[in-house]
């Protein structure tokens, strides 16, 4: 993990990590508020695990408010600026280097950084200490499933406490490129380039950009930056006929990227030069259909958690990122849905290049106050702000199953909270769908989910078979317990997909976790045989329910208590994963082309 580039998207040659054994201490008075004040030092912590984690080396799993870090890192000051990063801290983040404050940050899944060239000593190490806050009882923050009791209980997990991503520092010129974005224009065969210049300001600045597919050289342009930015369309020579138009196009059965260089230069004079990647295709709604590259395309999803038995939500390493997104499509599925996380760039990274879809889905808190509004919209923005430019990613999701939100169909305000979060994620990204409350009570959305855990397939060809119609559905079905439109927000014809089902709970005494005191499942197999005859059963008779235009099986692997994976919780297959590839891939007939 540590040799991994922490942004893949934005990536320069001169960096580097901090990862590693840090000084640690717990806080849970609360009573120290600056790293002077800090005596004692009497535990280390291996970062970016999570105190809660085995792999941190300390493994404490119970409530702690706050929590401090330290460690010295080797950086000599230069001509050049030092920007040191964090990935992601859990939940609240104040930063001094050399005991001078140096950043603030609230939002446990979003990354932050800070200018740290002044406060550089000019001879000697550097100190830098960090102050995380996270207080386990706050159901006003988003915290998707890290659990409040002290125990895991029902759905919920172990809580991710303190760093849980990549730091790192790097090393730019007095004047830079500090932001990138990417935005796919097929339609136009084009690609829009946005670039936001940090730094000294300086007057004749230029930015050159090219594209390559393979060795073959697509585009080499440069640009006037214009108010501390360029924001400008690359066109691309229209290859006129479908073969090398698909070769072009990226999906997860031809994942093609197109590398990029891009440069700031002053007369002649590189100024900053870092490397990236883009892709040309597009997403959207036609329809009742999701289309990918302007064809109706079946979504076949499984839902991930992104947890990791020895390290939480942190990864253990670059390699096990890479073998989810391997082992999802080794499954069958063209994508997944990660449930209340806003997962390592490294996964989105590997699942640009492997091919995978990815539903992107902000974490709830569980309160509905102006407090938990406001940090979700702050961090909602970030989130989107950070992922924007990944192909794998094809639909936001801001709220799942009315969590945070509970009284939609009485409460207008709650109601306006879901609108309004829809309409803004439209706003921030006009490229990609958005379900604007996932599972049931749906409102402004461009698609219809609903979680569905009956497994008595005779029960769902009932309520979703060819017969029904689809008025007829959204007037009688009650998942949950809930109502599957709000009034005021029919059914407009929008695609409707299953977007939880299954979560068959089987698990063999050989993966049985000693640490997990209870397993848990919507419905239960004894056998392996068992297990994969309900499984190839449900997927059958999903797939070949012509109302639905995508399916999302619950889950990828086994998560603590949940014993409803597909794999165990150490990413072994609980039935080959042929097998498993066989029931998700059956034909779609009814769909042009085959999917």
């Amino acid at each position: 993990m540590d040799l991994a580039y922490p942004r893949p998207q934005l990536q320069r040659a001169q960096w580097t990590t901090l990862n590693g054994t840090w000084r640690f201490c717990y806080d849970d008075d609360r009573a120290l508020t600056t790293p002077q004040e800090i005596k004692d030092w009497p535990l280390q912590i291996r970062v970016p695990f999570p105190p809660e984690s085995q792999a941190s080396g300390i493994g404490d799993t119970g409530f702690h408010k706050a929590f401090w870090y330290e460690r010295e890192f080797d950086c000599e000051p230069g001509d050049d600026r030092v920007i040191l990063r964090f990935g992601a801290v859990d939940y609240s983040a104040k930063v001094w280097v050399n005991g001078q404050l140096a950043m603030t940050h609230e939002g446990g899944y979003t990354p932050f950084w800070a200018d740290i060239t002044h406060l550089l000593n000019k001879t000697g190490p550097q100190t830098v200490t960090l102050r995380a806050e996270d207080d386990p009882a706050d159901l006003t923050k988003p915290r998707g499933k890290q659990d409040w009791q002290l125990e895991p209980h029902a759905i919920w997990y172990p809580r991710t406490s303190g760093i849980w991503q990549t730091v790192w520092f790097e090393r730019v010129g007095r004047t830079y490129i500090d932001k990138l974005r990417w935005t796919p224009k097929v339609e136009g065969y084009a690609l829009g380039f946005y670039t936001r210049i940090g730094g000294d300001p300086q007057d004749n600045l230029l930015v050159e950009v090219s594209l390559r597919l393979g060795e073959r050289l697509l585009a080499c342009d440069r640009y006037q930056v214009m108010e501390g930015e360029v924001d400008r369309s690359i066109a691309l020579s229209d290859p006129g006929i479908d073969d090398f138009r698909n070769e072009l196009l990226w999906s997860p059965e031809r994942p093609t990227l197109l590398s990029a260089t891009v440069r700031l230069l002053r007369g002649g004079v590189v100024l900053d030069e870092f490397s990236s990647y883009t892709a040309l295709r597009s997403v959207d709604i036609m329809r009742d259909r999701f289309m990918l590259n302007g064809r109706p395309y079946l979504l076949r999803l499984v839902l991930d958690q992104g947890y990791w038995p020895e390290s939480l939500m942190a990864a253990p390493s670059d390699e096990a990122l890479r073998r989810d997104v391997e082992l999802a499509k080794a499954m069958g599925f063209n994508g997944v849905r990660k449930h209340q996380k806003i997962e390592d760039p490294r996964y989105l990274y590997w699942a640009d290049r492997l091919g995978l879809l990815v539903w992107e889905e902000m974490p709830s808190a569980y309160r509905f106050t102006r407090t938990a509004i406001k940090r979700t919209v702050r961090e909602w923005g970030d989130v989107i702000e950070r992922d924007y430019s990944h192909p794998c990613v094809i639909v936001w999701v801001p709220f799942n199953e009315s969590w945070g939100v509970p009284e939609l169909t009485s409460q207008g305000s709650q109601r306006h909270a879901v609108q309004a979060l829809y309409h803004l994620t439209k706003t921030l990204d006009a490229t990609r769908p958005v379900i604007g409350n996932d599972g049931w009570e749906s409102g402004a959305t461009d698609i219809i989910g609903i979680h569905d855990y009956d497994n008595n397939i005779d029960h769902l060809r009932q309520r979703y078979g060819a017969e029904i119609v689809p008025a007829e559905l959204f007037d009688r079905r009650r998942p949950g317990g809930r109502v599957l439109t709000l009034d005021g927000f029919p059914h407009r014809g929008q695609p409707v997909m299953l977007t939880e089902f299954g979560g068959i709970a089987f698990q063999t005494q050989a993966k049985a976790d000693p640490s997990v005191k209870f397993i848990w499942g919507y419905s239960n197999a004894k056998t392996q045989e068992e297990f994969a005859q309900q499984y190839e059963k449900l997927l059958h008779t999903v797939i070949h329910t012509a109302l639905f235009s995508g399916f999302c099986y619950t889950q990828f692997a086994d998560t603590f208590q949940e014993a409803n994976g597909l794999l165990n919780a150490d990413r072994t297959p609980k039935i080959p994963l042929e097998r498993l590839a066989a029931a998700s891939n059956v034909a779609r007939t009814w769909i042009p082309g085959g999917v």
